[in-house]
């Protein structure tokens, strides 16, 4: 006998919403979807800092998006539990505008990321988003790494 259970509708309900961010918001660009998948009083961690509220995080991905043109996010992998959806996710884009205090360098990056989401009453509540900055920044040249050394 398997221990392995089949998902319940709720835990595909919320791999649905929690993915629509990185695969609509943040690749296709569309903002807007955030009032409709994202709760009002909505919290998101990341090394960008913290952001409360619908408006503070669209501020944030439009700000992402001049930066990165051609952003996207590819989600690789996802696993859900209770009301915490977890992703992988692989990061592209090509640095055209400044970011986190680094003037454009037009060099291209990818980079993974794991995403934990936690959704409330069918809505994005809560998001943990932990980026590989210095692949990324190693690749856009920002920091040089010899990690051969490593």
């Amino acid at each position: 006998m398997s221990s392995a259970t089949s998902p319940s509708p709720t835990d595909e309900a919320n791999a649905l919403v929690a993915r629509r961010f990185p695969e609509e918001v943040a690749t296709e660009g569309k903002i807007e979807i955030i009032d409709e998948i994202c709760a009002e009083d909505i919290v998101d961690h990341s090394p960008l800092g913290d952001r409360r509220g619908r408006e503070e995080l669209k501020e944030q991905l439009r700000k992402l998006n001049e930066a990165f043109g051609d952003f996207s996010a590819t989600v690789e992998d996802i696993v859900t539990e209770g009301d915490t959806v977890a992703m992988r996710v692989t990061l592209r884009g090509t640095h055209e505008s400044e970011f986190m205090g680094f003037e454009p360098t037009g060099k291209s990056f990818e980079a993974g990321n794991m995403v934990f989401t936690r959704i409330e009453d069918g809505l994005i509540a809560e998001r943990w988003v932990e980026p590989d900055l210095l692949g990324m920044f190693t690749q856009l040249g920002i920091v040089d790494v010899d990690v051969s050394e490593m």
